[in-house]
């Protein structure tokens, strides 16, 4: 293999544990932390400024999909919906 690739794929089911979470690591950089619970995931920012327009664009995806995602799984949920559901975002489109 040459080159570096971060390409990779992960299937897992979250436990009971299971939490997401914004943190900062040394040096103030933000990061998304995936809790499975177990085995954590973290996203972080790449380097660059356009990139991390692309790493934006990603997040607001990844919201959207995982509400959506949370509706087929819980379609009468007794928590209140994110913000992105009910404040007329495109989650309701």
């Amino acid at each position: 293999m040459t080159g570096y690739s971060t390409t990779y794929q992960v299937a897992c089911a979250p436990g009971p544990n299971a939490a997401a979470a914004v943190s900062l690591l040394p040096g103030g950089v933000p990061v998304l932390v995936v809790y499975f619970d177990p085995v954590n995931m973290t996203i972080q920012c790449p380097p660059t400024v356009a990139a991390q327009h692309d790493l934006a664009a990603f997040c607001h995806e990844l919201a959207q999909e995982a509400t959506h995602l949370a509706d087929l799984v819980d379609p009468a949920p007794t928590h209140p919906r994110h913000l992105l559901h009910d404040g007329g975002g495109p989650a309701d489109e």
